[in-house]
């Protein structure tokens, strides 16, 4: 078990197989030394359940947290997935989190925090990184928060 995956096991995290990609696009493209990973929605709770709806109106900025955790999780899943070894992250570099709210919402910023905490909790500060947060009308499939991401990787 590589120290990452240790880490994430302490914090209690059952990574999900990484989920396939819904339409015509890879899950992972590598340029150089870095990844970019295709846009995500949450993994599934550890009841079975994923969460739905618009942030501001079907859900809590709180439940919006939530949620942006949850595509953190299956952030880490798809990494692992396409990396073998989480350890070969250098640096999560960017996040584009894209919230799928009310008009009048405007706190996007703390709905993405979900996915950041998370990211600094499972790599220090090799997780900081900088960060798009957005409203978007809808989102696929009506889940409430989508988030790509590009990561600085090292050689295998």
């Amino acid at each position: 078990m590589t120290i990452i995956e240790r880490r994430i096991e302490e914090l209690g995290i059952t990574l999900p197989e990484s989920p396939q990609p819904i339409a015509n696009y890879v899950p992972t493209v590598q340029t150089g030394n870095l990844l970019f990973v295709a846009g995500l929605g949450p993994a599934a709770r550890a009841d079975g359940t994923t969460p739905n709806g618009k942030v501001g109106k079907d859900l809590t900025q709180e439940e919006g947290y939530e949620a942006a955790r949850l595509v953190g999780i299956n952030l880490l899943a798809r990494l692992k997935s396409s990396l073998g070894d989480l350890d070969r992250v250098e640096r999560i570099v960017k996040l584009l989190s894209m919230v799928n709210c009310t008009p009048d919402f405007n706190q996007q910023p703390a709905v993405a925090n979900g996915c950041s905490d998370l990211l600094v909790e499972v790599f220090g500060d090799k997780g900081r990184h900088a960060r798009s947060a957005v409203g978007m009308s809808s989102l696929p499939n009506d889940i409430p928060v989508e988030i790509e991401m590009v990561v600085e990787i090292t050689e295998g």
